[in-house]
């Protein structure tokens, strides 16, 4: 992973009015924290931030220019405003090159797996001990053509050079199973609700079928009172 690089100012003023302030002239308020150093308050452009991120990934590595001196740094926590959709806050830990860090990468699911079967991913991350100028976007986990039964663990990883898994090897990643039937699920689905106690209205479908097995009931019962009659 490149660090992407972006330049930033000190930021002397604090609280929540600073905060504001800034967010309205489109910048993120900003600290590194690490190696035993003060932490130190910035201020970033929002624009270029938000696309390194998004071009970072969960683990983006951000190349700091503080006046005119260059501070790796690895995104986090990161605030994100929940309707409005900007950044509001972020927290950058301080690495050096060659240094290793712990970080959870995500797993990526690729490829098709056999017919008839449904890919259940147990874990959608997997933490790992990477150089912090190497850490990988995903690891990429390969199912084409994976039968009913297969079972991906944490030790079946391919990990990028370099790089320690950090979880138990038989923490199970990925799981193919057979593909239930909508006639199993529904089956599966009224035993759960029957067990639970819980009675739910007859759907159109059942009350249709209801409806027709009472008129044939009712047709057969005036045929055989007509025969009787006869």
């Amino acid at each position: 992973m490149s660090a992407e690089k972006i330049t930033a100012e000190t930021r002397t003023e604090f609280g929540k009015g600073a905060a504001r302030r800034i967010r309205r002239e489109h910048k993120v308020p900003a600290v590194i924290y690490g190696h035993g150093n003060d932490p130190i308050h910035l201020t970033l452009p929002g624009h270029d931030t938000m696309m390194a991120l998004k071009r970072g990934g969960s683990n983006a590595l951000l190349e700091i220019d503080i006046d005119g001196t260059t501070q790796l740094a690895l995104a986090r926590e990161i605030q994100v405003d929940p309707i409005k959709r900007h950044l509001e806050h972020i927290d950058f830990v301080a690495v050096r090159k060659g240094e290793k860090v712990t970080v959870d990468v995500p797993v990526n699911v690729v490829g098709q797996a056999g017919p008839d079967t449904l890919v259940v991913t147990e874990n959608a991350t997997v933490q790992i001990e990477a150089e912090a100028t190497h850490i990988p976007e995903q690891i990429d986990v390969d199912v084409e053509g994976a039968p009913a039964g297969t079972q991906i663990h944490a030790s079946d990883l391919k990990l990028p050079s370099g790089s320690t898994l950090l979880v138990d090897g038989e923490t199970l990643i990925i799981n193919v199973t057979e593909q239930m039937s909508a006639e199993a699920l529904e089956a599966e689905l009224e035993e759960a609700e029957s067990e639970a106690g819980i009675e739910r209205d007859p759907s159109e479908d059942e009350v249709a079928e209801a409806q027709d097995e009472a008129k044939a009931m009712d047709a057969s019962g005036d045929t055989a009172t007509e025969d009787a009659a006869e």
